[in-house]
């Protein structure tokens, strides 16, 4: 129905309503009296339309979507009934020097309970037709029977075409049990989740509770998917505080929900410092982390940001997306080239002239580096020596290479490049105007060439999901986080420190199989997991620290540092110089060796 004529007919409902309770509240009070001839009345009759056209106007009444009907609206009546009946009041004080108290509360009473009922009314019917259409509706049950629980019921309530009906409301408050909220019973006890799942035949879960602190919504999220019903989560308590999202901007559970992490908390003033207003230079930058280390840099107001990477669409993809969200002000610089060009190297940072450089571009495929070792070398280790030496020569304030977890004790060749090339960084730091330092964690949540995005995808073929062997495990945390504490720890870069970052525990591959399985609507039964054995250049376990780098205490939060002592600039200069023309086996070898080589703390 069109507004002008919804209006209409609201206005002409509510004329009759008027009509209606002034003149059966005198004909109450007053019998005797001739209504219809009564020139006093009539002029009260005349006003009391004015007025309440004019205060339902001015509080909304033809404008609200009375579908959709609460407290508010009831208010609005309210008012507007009230104001009403007051200048009526003001018109017979003015003409009669008197006032009919009694007939003015009845006609009062009247007019509240036939403008709300008439608006009630249209609730009701709308609620009927709606409970109509979701007798074929998911079968919803909400975990939470709080704020946002009930908002989530009244809004599925109110939306069939969300395909949802909401059956249950599951809460440990137990004054709450038994209660009908919207008329949705309430359930005690999420430790009964399971049992209900099955008691109420329910299709969907939604949490509801957005202030649950991490480890315990890991907790429930995992006895709510053991059930096999689907599951999804509703924006956490911070976004809905500032307004980013809705209380029905409702998701999935995801698998980085499970790792049960904490929210990053960062020096925003300390990083400011650094970058606001400074030229960045990200290397890798079309991939996982370097993406994302630019999405996070350009949050700090950035005078430029220079993206290199040798891959022609992700850099596009990422140029692309920059463009859309950076400030006015930032200035977006993609470029291609290759880390392994040393000339192309030092021409952009002698060009540009970067204040901090971010260094993530690396091959870091286990088995596919066995397989291609020279490539491996040629990258990690000689790709990070160009792009440090030429900050140096330029006198760049900061740069912070990205390390991983597998250049601890490493038994293959992606690992011992990797720790080698922190040995690069460390001795160029002992006599460098620029401050390096190297970070290490894990495994990142769906980046490229993770074994989740993997997974996803076995189990969209039907299965079987390969997993090397049933006590491997690794360290995992999400995209955002690494990069965020990527950025906060070059802040804290001095005199080539290693990093390290607070993984968490580890996590089983095989726990992570199962627990994508379920999130993805099967059964461990419906998608097999086999295990493959372990490949080539692989560990069950991975480590950050070996024992002799361990500092125990945090610098930052989250962020721990180990001065391992590298080999000597003069070892390390007469290995490179060999490392290429050895033979493919004494490469490795030596990396391995140095790479293994215990080192004293600085």
């Amino acid at each position: 129905m069109k507004m002008k004529m919804r209006m209409s007919i609201l206005a002409i409902i509510d004329s009759l309503i008027v009509l209606f309770s002034i003149y059966v509240g005198y004909f109450i009070l007053y019998p005797h009296i001739n209504v219809f001839t009564n020139k006093v009345l009539f002029i009260c009759v005349i006003t009391i339309q004015i007025a309440h056209h004019y205060f339902a106007w001015k509080f909304g009444l033809y404008r609200k979507a009375w579908s959709y009907a609460s407290t508010g609206e009831l208010n609005s009546i309210f008012k507007a009934v009230t104001l009403t009946i007051t200048v009526v009041m003001v018109v017979q004080l003015v003409l009669m020097y008197n006032v009919s108290y009694r007939a003015l509360i009845l006609t009062w009473m009247l007019h509240i309970l036939l403008i709300g009922g008439s608006r009630l009314s249209i609730r009701l019917m709308s609620e009927t037709v709606n409970r109509q259409k979701n007798i074929e509706a998911t079968r919803v049950m909400i975990v939470g029977a709080g704020k946002a629980g009930t908002m989530i019921a009244r809004q599925v309530l109110q939306n069939p075409e969300s395909g949802m009906k909401p059956v249950l409301f599951v809460d440990d408050n137990r004054s709450k049990t038994g209660l009908e909220i919207y008329g949705v019973k309430v359930a005690s006890g999420t430790m009964d989740i399971p049992k209900l799942v099955k008691e109420y035949d329910i299709e969907k879960i939604v949490i509801a509770i957005p202030s649950l602190s991490k480890q315990n919504m890991v907790s429930l999220s995992k006895r709510c998917i053991e059930t096999g019903v689907k599951t999804m989560t509703i924006p956490r308590i911070e976004d809905l505080m500032t307004g980013k999202v809705s209380v029905t901007d409702m998701r999935d559970v995801k698998i980085e929900d499970l790792l049960g992490r904490e929210e990053v908390e960062l020096d925003l003033k300390a990083i400011e410092e650094k970058l606001a207003n400074k030229t960045i230079l990200i290397t890798g930058a079309g991939g996982s982390i370097g993406s994302e280390i630019c999405r996070q840099v350009s949050k700090f107001k950035p005078k430029s940001i220079i993206l290199i990477g040798h891959g022609e669409n992700s850099i596009y993809n990422i140029d692309m997306e920059l463009r859309k969200n950076v400030d006015v002000h930032t200035k977006i610089i993609p470029i291609i080239a290759d880390i392994k060009d040393r000339l192309r190297i030092l021409e952009i940072v002698s060009e540009f002239k970067p204040d901090v450089i971010y260094h993530a571009a690396a091959y870091k495929h286990v088995p596919l580096m066995e397989a291609n070792p020279k490539e491996a070398v040629k990258n990690n280790i000689f790709g990070t020596k160009n792009i440090a030496e030429a900050a140096d020569a330029y006198d760049v304030t900061y740069f912070v290479m990205v390390s991983t977890d597998k250049a601890v004790n490493p038994t293959n060749v992606m690992g011992a490049s990797k720790r080698f090339a922190e040995i690069i960084v460390q001795n160029l730091a002992k006599e460098s105007k620029t401050k390096f330092a190297a970070v290490r964690f894990g495994n990142v949540l769906g980046s490229r060439g993770s074994v989740v995005p993997l997974f996803r995808e076995q189990i969209k073929e039907g299965g079987p999901i390969t997993v090397t062997d049933p006590e491997m495990t690794r360290y995992f945390m999400t995209i955002p986080e690494a990069s965020q504490l990527v950025i906060q720890a070059g802040t804290l870069a001095m005199k080539g420190e290693v990093f390290v970052l607070d993984m968490g525990e580890p996590v089983k591959i095989i726990d992570l199989a199962k627990n994508l399985i379920k999130l993805s609507g099967y059964s461990e039964d419906e998608i097999e997991i086999v295990f493959s054995g372990i490949r080539p250049g692989e560990k069950l376990f991975e480590e950050l620290l070996n024992e002799d780098e361990i500092q125990t205490n945090q610098i930052f939060p989250k962020i721990y540092v180990g001065k391992s002592a590298p080999i000597s600039k003069e070892e390390m200069n007469s290995i490179l110089e060999k490392l290429l023309d050895m033979p493919v086996d004494e490469m490795t070898k030596t990396l391995i060796e140095v790479a293994n080589r215990k080192t004293s703390v600085a």
